[in-house]
């Protein structure tokens, strides 16, 4: 297979978006926040798995992280000096509702009832994810996201959260990435709750898109404006897309990145092609009558999360990988492409044709980029950050976008990942996605060089 990289794509001297494109930038609340036990706040998920010697990086944790409970007015004040037009922030659960399904902690939303407010006061639009990971420990001491009573419990969480946000938070999204949550919490364990498990992984799946549902429902009653889950998706090849075999390996891959999640939301109802896994780790009866009503809740915009492609073929023997239960016989080649600190490979083009396949299998659903970026290995030097790869990925895939709107892509904005370096998952504070350089030993922030050329593209609507 032959992939085109980013810098192939065909630049014109001056690249416009549309009127009225959504600029920002995104963080989550177990990545920045810190203040792991104050004002009433019990731990995640997270905060156990960052606990479990040898599951993330060096053991580091949560706990301080960019300590942005106690910052937020200087972080706000940075944003609105980056020019930043929208801000995708998420709450965290175990903040708000400690015991994960009992009363609301005041104290929890007083943090988001402040932070909302400098963020308008900066003219920021705030855009809230209700859920992005930190689950409540003692919901997955009873199971977590394999017991439908979670979904409902999220449901709850919407509705306590808009009830004293909703007069002025106008975009709002259920879930970010519930592959991550499922697959990669509950299958692969690579992510809390950190079980090897697949039949967990899809009933976690099920009743992940079930709260959605709910969640929708909820935020919708409370007078949400505009309402969006977002995914991460990506671009599947086969490595021989004239191989009958890979073209297999490929659909069922698509499945269980893409499909999966889409269908039932924007479809209202499961691939057919995925059903039997469901089935096969015995899972299936997690789906019952009314389920995929409530999960297809019409929304108003999809979150586009995109980092990757992915790259596949059949070969007999092959273990699969984990983050796909089902997928042995699958094997993930290398794709002989320039990578990211992360070892992501970097092609644009999936990104551009996957936001046009989107608009063309489901079509009327707005788009926006809710997180796309990369990590680096970035040195502060005096008051500067150079880096440059960073900027080539910005702009390989800001064209990219262009691109997949002049194809007919209905792209509304594009948000950063992430505002600032954070903790990183498993990885801890190893790998930095920031447009801002924290010094995790004295909290000092520093915007890199991509944070200044992010501002100019910013004021030019455009490259």
């Amino acid at each position: 297979m032959t992939s085109v990289l980013p810098q192939e794509i065909a630049a014109p001297s001056r690249l416009s978006f549309p009127q009225g494109f959504r600029w920002g930038a995104a963080t989550a609340s177990y990545q920045i926040e810190g203040a792991a036990t104050e004002d009433g706040r019990m731990p995640s998920i997270w905060d156990t798995m960052s606990r479990e010697p040898g599951r993330v990086f060096r053991n580091h944790s949560g706990d301080v992280a960019c300590d942005h409970y106690h910052r937020y007015r200087d972080d706000v004040r940075l944003m609105s000096e980056l020019g930043l037009g929208t801000y995708r922030f998420s709450v965290a659960w175990p903040r708000i509702k400690p015991d994960g399904s009992g009363p609301v902690n005041p104290r929890g939303l007083d943090f988001y009832d402040r932070l909302v407010d400098e963020l308008l006061a900066n003219g920021i639009a705030p855009m809230v994810t209700l859920y992005h990971w930190d689950l409540p420990q003692v919901l997955e001491d009873r199971g977590g996201w394999t017991q439908r009573d979670t979904a409902y419990y999220l449901a709850d969480l919407a509705s306590a959260t808009i009830a004293r946000l909703g007069d002025r938070v106008a975009t709002w999204t259920t879930l970010n990435e519930p592959w991550c949550s499922a697959f990669l919490g509950y299958a692969s364990g690579d992510h809390a709750p950190g079980r090897r498990e697949p039949q967990a992984a899809y009933l976690a799946a099920h009743h992940l898109l079930l709260g959605h549902g709910l969640a929708a429902q909820a935020l919708r009653a409370g007078g949400a404006r505009e309402l969006s889950i977002t995914h991460v998706l990506t671009r599947v090849d086969a490595q021989n897309p004239h191989d009958a075999h890979d073209r297999d390996a490929a659909r069922l891959v698509d499945g269980l990145q893409n499909r999966i999640w889409l269908d039932p939301v924007l479809r209202g109802h499961y691939p057919a092609d995925v059903l039997p896994l469901f089935e096969r780790f015995g899972a299936a009866d997690a789906i019952r009558d009314g389920d995929l009503d409530i999960i297809s809740t019409p929304i108003d915009l999809l979150g586009v999360n995109y980092y990757q492609p992915a790259l596949v073929r059949a070969k007999v023997g092959a273990v699969g990988q984990a983050n796909y239960p089902g997928s042995e016989g699958v094997d993930f080649p290398p794709q002989g492409l320039p990578v990211t600190g992360m070892d992501w490979p970097i092609d644009a083009t999936g990104l551009s044709d996957t936001l046009v396949r989107l608009s063309r299998d489901y079509p009327g659903t707005p788009l926006m980029i809710t997180e796309n970026g990369s990590a680096y290995h970035d040195i502060l030097e005096g008051d500067r950050v150079a880096d440059p790869d960073r900027i080539a990925y910005f702009d390989g895939h800001l064209r990219a976008v262009h691109k997949a709107i002049e194809r007919g892509a209905d792209v509304r904005g594009y948000l950063a990942w992430s505002l600032m370096d954070n903790f990183e998952w498993a990885y801890g504070y190893d790998k930095r996605f920031g447009l801002v350089y924290v010094d995790y030993d004295t909290q000092r922030r520093v915007p890199k060089d991509s944070a200044r050329w992010y501002t100019q593209v910013i004021r030019d609507n455009g490259l």
